[in-house]
């Protein structure tokens, strides 16, 4: 079977077939395809075609569409919808992806669009979720679940569940609360349907549940439900009373985001933007890194200047020569511990002591500036350098390779342990640091090994 891509010709025929307002064809085009190819197709059109896509099409088809495309795309389509579209888009989600579209319209559109859903339980679940914290627990699960009693029948249970289903898009879990709604524990679907009809909940359910409360962060949610392996999580009150289920899409979404955000930060942006923002906001998110590097830069100058008499001896000349080698490995170096570090600490792997963390990067960075060291040495000898000049950058390259993997090993969980995002290590911040301490240390250890 042919898989179905949408192409550039694909793309120009729906927008053909807008520009002439073919409703009959363009229905008949778009009929069978997921909503992810909805989304895709809404993304590489114009909003006006989009909207007019949107408009034409019925709400269940659309509605998870405009939950999948860029917060931007979506911001423009819903200029040229009513409030009363807006609510027939927002009625065929799940509240949680509901409550998220409703808090990016601005304010005086989010009463009139909530107005206009017809659904009054539905409206009030996403109130609900409105209150909460959209980097929380609360701000990421969704009301739709399906509960039971602890003291109903496997028969009463059954039908229960069905009651439930039609409003749930899919069941992951089956939980079990008491009468005051507090959790209890979960139903395995094989117990249920082998279990005799007049036994009860309480007979038959697992106690043993995992769950995160409201405020929770959502990052943590991830590392949870990722380590446990869980395609869902309840989620509790303070009182542990059961409020709503987080699914495993929502938490793909919070881990893209913080890769997005930690890839930025690699690359010394300080806010979350994307391309088609602002130069005033792309500027505001990279001169502050850029800053820090000219600052550097700076620092560097000064310390070349306080070396400055190598110039005038013929044979130490060359040493000037090998600054940029020395700063980039000690940049890269740096990069490439923290980088792994940073790594370890998002997925909770960083274990055990520090000191002991320390030592295993000093081995490691020894065995690299060798082999690197050889090199260099092997280098000397094919361009015929003084043996003892080749001899003394070798050896300050290795003294630089082992700080830079000190630096880099130890600011991200220093970063860490006081609450800061470690990613922030992985840039500029630690490039432009191992750059000076680099340069420093190359020049030092050159002076005291050739006396100058």
């Amino acid at each position: 079977m042919a898989t179905f891509q949408i192409d550039k010709a694909y793309i120009s025929s729906i927008q053909q077939l807008i520009a002439e307002e073919d409703t009959r064809r363009l229905k008949l085009k778009l009929r069978n395809l997921h909503y992810a190819d909805i989304a895709e197709i809404i993304s590489e059109i114009e909003v006006e075609e989009a909207t007019y896509l949107v408009k034409l099409l019925d709400s269940e088809t659309t509605a998870e569409a405009l939950a999948e495309v860029d917060v931007d795309i979506r911001e423009g389509i819903f200029e040229n919808l009513s409030a009363r579209e807006i609510a027939e888009e927002v009625a065929e989600l799940d509240t949680d992806d509901a409550a998220d579209i409703i808090l990016e319209l601005p304010e005086e559109r989010k009463e009139k669009v909530m107005a206009q859903i017809e659904d009054d339980e539905h409206a009030q679940d996403i109130r609900d979720l409105l209150r909460y914290d959209e980097n929380s627990a609360g701000g990421l699960m969704a009301k739709e679940l399906v509960k039971v009693q602890e003291d109903l029948s496997v028969l009463n249970c059954l039908n229960e569940m069905r009651a439930q289903a039609e409003n749930v898009t899919r069941v992951h879990s089956i939980y079990v609360v008491d009468k005051d709604n507090k959790l209890k524990g979960r139903l395995s679907l094989k117990d249920l349907i082998t279990a005799n009809s007049k036994a009860k909940v309480k007979d038959i359910y697992i106690p043993k549940v995992d769950a995160v409360t409201v405020d929770q962060d959502s990052e943590e949610v991830a590392k949870i439900m990722s380590k446990y392996n869980l395609e869902a999580i309840p989620v509790v009150n303070s009182k542990n009373q059961l409020l709503g289920r987080i699914t495993i899409d929502d938490i793909v979404d919070v881990i893209k985001e913080e890769a997005d955000k930690d890839y930025q930060m690699a690359a010394g942006i300080s806010t979350d933007v994307e391309a088609d923002d602002s130069i005033i906001e792309l500027v505001k998110a990279r001169l502050p890194w850029l800053f820090l590097g000219l600052m550097g830069g700076l620092g560097s100058v000064f310390i070349l200047q306080d070396f400055e008499t190598i110039m005038e001896i013929p044979k130490l000349r060359n040493l000037f020569f090998y600054t940029p080698l020395i700063a980039a490995m000690a940049g890269n170096v740096g990069v490439q511990s923290s980088a792994i570090i940073v790594q370890g600490l998002a997925n909770d792997n960083v274990k055990g002591s520090l000191i002991n963390r320390l030592f295993k990067e000093v081995g490691l960075s020894l065995i690299n500036g060798f082999a690197l060291a050889l090199l260099i040495i092997l280098f000397g000898l094919i361009i015929q350098q003084e043996f003892l000049v080749s001899i003394t950058i070798a050896g300050s390259m290795m003294l630089v390779i082992v700080v830079a993997a000190l630096v880099g090993t130890f600011v991200p969980i220093f970063l860490d342990n006081r609450g800061i995002d470690p990613a922030i290590a992985t840039g500029p911040f630690i490039t432009t640091a191992n750059d000076i301490f680099g340069i420093f240390l190359f020049f030092y250890f050159a002076k005291l090994v050739l006396s100058f």
